[in-house]
């Protein structure tokens, strides 16, 4: 996200496509804060289909810099994929 403002509320869409030969399925996105939220399909994503996941950060009480890791959990191999999100977050001074 680069540097925000403690207290913003900033999201990012992960676009994918499944290319694989069968239906993707998406059983969980676990996360590392719960600063962090997560929208994903709650349906299987066919072969060619197409999916985001998209992924809300809240900066409350948050400062300097930030990684946060979202793994996304489904029937692939290997069944776990990291998702990072980083942010400089800074307060009203330091902009």
């Amino acid at each position: 996200f680069g540097k925000i403002l403690q207290g913003e509320v900033v999201s990012y869409t992960f676009h994918f496509t499944n290319t694989g030969n069968a239906p993707l399925i998406i059983t969980n996105v676990d996360k590392s804060c719960g600063c962090t939220a997560s929208e994903y399909p709650r349906t299987p994503i066919e072969p060619g289909g197409t999916g985001d996941i998209k992924i809300t950060y809240d900066s409350k009480g948050h400062h300097g810099f930030q990684s946060k890791a979202l793994v996304v959990v489904s029937n692939t191999i290997p069944s776990q994929t990291t998702l990072r999100i980083k942010a400089e977050v800074r307060t009203p001074n330091q902009l």
